[in-house]
């Protein structure tokens, strides 16, 4: 309603939203949500009692499952907290989650994985914006993470048998700023090169699209330099 103006009316918004099976709303900064209109609606006949039993039903059984309705003694979640979220078995869970999740879209000359047993005493260089920046590690909507958990590439990499060097080159995604000396410095000696570059929520985001897929900024002069 209020941006691509697919209806016209909060009332008309909520039979419509019924209507398409949503139960849930999300009225961020309205003074009066478009669920609200829901008894009107019902009164003059846009919808019937039946489907507001439908779409109320599984919303109310999510949440009585969840405890919402119970004593918070009896709320087995009030009790999680970082040992139990953070676990060896939730932790090696989401390990192999994004070991399964990863795109590997070109592997030339068999340069992937790389095992330690490769890199002992060999130089590795990890450079790019999304190196060792935990914030912008995150995307849109992610929980507010504990950086005692988070391993950055770097982190990750300097658990490796590996002399390892390190350089941003520019310090933020959007990569206005960028140090062409830092990152040739940190590369020119070493073996094996990793570059670490995105976008992050500083660059797109909810409601801030882009108009290519280009990199940001200047780091695609940051990833030729690394390569020449």
């Amino acid at each position: 309603m209020l941006g691509h103006h697919y209806t016209h009316t909060f009332l008309e918004t909520a039979v419509a939203s019924l209507n398409a099976g949503c139960n849930l709303e999300l009225s961020y900064r309205l003074r009066s949500n478009v669920f609200m209109h829901i008894p009107k609606a019902l009164a003059m006949g846009n919808i019937t009692l039946q489907m507001l039993r439908d779409r109320v039903r599984p919303l109310f059984y999510t949440r009585m499952r969840l405890g919402e309705f119970d004593p918070p003694t009896m709320n087995p979640y009030r009790g999680l907290d970082l040992s139990t979220v953070q676990s060896p078995e939730h932790r090696n869970l989401s390990l192999e989650a994004a070991v399964k999740s990863f795109v590997l879209l070109k592997n030339a000359w068999g340069t992937l994985p790389l095992r330690a047993q490769d890199l002992l005493d060999k130089s590795l260089a990890v450079v790019g914006p999304f190196a060792d920046n935990p914030r912008v590690l995150f995307g849109d909507y992610a929980p507010v993470p504990e950086p005692q958990y988070i391993y950055t590439p770097r982190r990750g990499l300097e658990t490796l048998p590996a002399n390892v060097t390190f350089a941003a080159g520019c310090h933020e995604p959007r990569c206005h700023w960028y140090s062409r000396a830092e990152v040739v410095s940190a590369v020119r000696a070493a073996d094996v090169v990793v570059v670490c570059l995105g976008t992050g929520i500083d660059v797109e985001t909810e409601a801030k699209d882009r108009r290519d897929l280009d990199l940001p900024g200047h780091q695609l002069d940051l990833l030729q330099d690394a390569v020449r």
